[in-house]
C-alpha cells in the first residue's frame, strides 16, 4: 500500500482533546508548522507561511499524549498524511491530518524527563533507583594502593 508519511516539527496548537471510544483510545490535536527563512535584506530570521495539522493518535500513544502535551510544546510527529476535500454549505473545504505513528517532544527547544506507563495490575514492579553517580565525599585519605580507578568519563 502506498501511504504518504510525514515528519512534521512544530507546536501544540490546542490542547489535546483525549476520548476513551469502544475501539480504544483516541486523542488529538492540532499543530502548527511555521516555516522560517533568512531575509538577507534585514540579516534577521523570518517567520513564513503557518500550516496547521490535525494531529490524531490512537491506543497508547492517544493515551501518552494525553499525559504529556500540552499547548506550546514544540513536538515532532510522524505519521501518515491524509488530506481530505469537503463541502460544507456550499463552500470547498480542505483539511491535512496527520494519522500519527509517533509523537515526541524536540529535545533542539529543551528538555523532557521520559516515563513508562505503569502496566495495569502490575503492583510487584517497582521504581529503581537512580543510580549515585556522584562521588562520596572521603572522609578518611586512603593510600594509593586502596584506590580504586575511576571510570571514564562519558562526554
Amino acid at each position: 500500500m502506498n501511504e504518504t508519511m510525514v515528519c512534521a516539527v512544530g507546536n501544540v496548537a490546542t490542547q489535546p482533546v483525549y476520548r476513551e471510544l469502544a475501539n480504544g483510545a483516541s486523542a488529538r490535536f492540532r499543530l502548527a508548522v511555521t516555516a522560517r527563512y533568512w531575509d538577507r535584506e534585514k540579516s534577521a530570521w523570518t517567520d513564513g507561511h503557518t500550516n496547521f495539522f490535525t494531529v490524531w493518535a490512537n491506543r497508547a500513544l492517544a493515551t501518552n499524549v494525553g499525559a504529556s502535551l500540552s499547548v506550546g510544546d514544540p513536538v515532532i510527529v510522524q505519521g501518515r498524511l491524509k488530506v481530505r476535500t469537503e463541502v460544507r454549505e456550499g463552500q470547498s473545504w480542505t483539511s491535512a491530518d496527520i494519522d500519527a505513528v509517533a509523537i515526541g517532544h524536540d529535545l533542539s527547544r529543551g528538555t523532557s524527563a521520559f516515563r513508562r506507563p505503569n502496566k495495569e495490575g502490575d503492583t510487584t514492579a517497582s521504581p529503581r533507583p537512580e543510580p549515585n553517580w556522584e562521588p562520596e565525599p572521603e572522609s578518611r585519605s586512603l593510600d594509593v594502593s586502596q584506590q580504586q580507578p575511576e571510570p571514564a568519563g562519558v562526554t
